[in-house]
């Protein structure tokens, strides 16, 4: 049950219909808990990476997240017009961190926020790792089964912070946000390992996903469902008992930080 032992720090940070669905897994944790180990890896897809903990079924796209927006649609088309304004309104800045925020996808993210290099911690570094690279497979099956076209390829007048996109080669990765997706599950696990700086790592989190939209990568609703599918990932994750050591040892390192 300590899956529902949500720090009020984190639980601000979270859309009430998240919050309820942790809740909703409470029943799950003793089954959990008492499960053989791990079965063999189930294949997600892509140049042979699999998930090891994860349940795949409980990331069904159709089960988990509304479809996106269609294109052309007067939703769809709110959500660029969205993106224009916070991209016109941005200063030079916000932009600059935005294209920062894109060239780095890994829990490094949180240096600054923390204050330390996380790197230089190997438990921990594996174990957010290790979040990191479960939540991103995860995230890969609703990319593949939505498909949405990136908003630079809907509208090329958006412009693209990292490169300059090709009209003539849409992309179709945009829901969820994997960036986002790496930042709100690590960011989770992080918060848990050092809840007395969970406000700052959440906050973190959330403006790292926004960087997203300020780079014209992503609509404001594929960051909306990153961070359901991350939140969700990283839960399961960190009450899985099969990681308990892992975790254990995370704390202990950063504890003598």
């Amino acid at each position: 049950m300590r899956l529902l032992s949500i720090r009020p720090a984190i639980a601000r940070q979270l859309p009430l219909c998240l919050a309820a669905a942790l809740i909703a897994l409470a029943p799950l944790q003793p089954a959990l808990a008492q499960t053989a180990p791990a079965p063999a890896p189930t294949y997600a897809g892509g140049e042979g990476k699999y998930l090891h903990y994860l349940n795949p079924t409980q990331f069904d796209p159709s089960l988990l997240l509304p479809a996106p927006y269609e294109k052309d649609s007067a939703a769809a088309n709110f959500e660029l017009e969205t993106l224009h304004r916070l991209i016109a309104s941005a200063s030079k800045d916000r932009m600059a961190q935005a294209l920062t925020d894109a060239e780095v996808e890994d829990p490094s993210l949180f240096n600054a926020t923390v204050s330390m290099d996380l790197k230089n911690l190997p438990a921990t570094w594996a174990l957010l790792t290790l979040v990191q690279d479960e939540a991103y497979l995860a995230t890969g099956y609703s990319k593949a089964f939505f498909k949405r076209m990136r908003p630079y390829s809907a509208d090329p007048t958006i412009p693209l912070c990292e490169a300059k996109a090709d009209p003539a080669k849409p992309v179709f990765k945009s829901y969820p946000s994997g960036h986002a997706t790496v930042g709100y599950a690590v960011g989770y696990a992080l918060a848990r390992l050092i809840p007395a700086k969970a406000d700052k790592i959440l906050a973190r989190a959330r403006d790292y996903a926004m960087s997203r939209q300020y780079c014209g990568a992503h609509y404001p609703s594929d960051t909306e469902a990153a961070h359901t599918l991350a939140t969700l990932a990283a839960a399961q994750l960190m009450a899985d008992p099969r990681l308990a050591s892992q975790i254990a040892a995370a704390r202990a390192e950063l504890a003598k930080q």
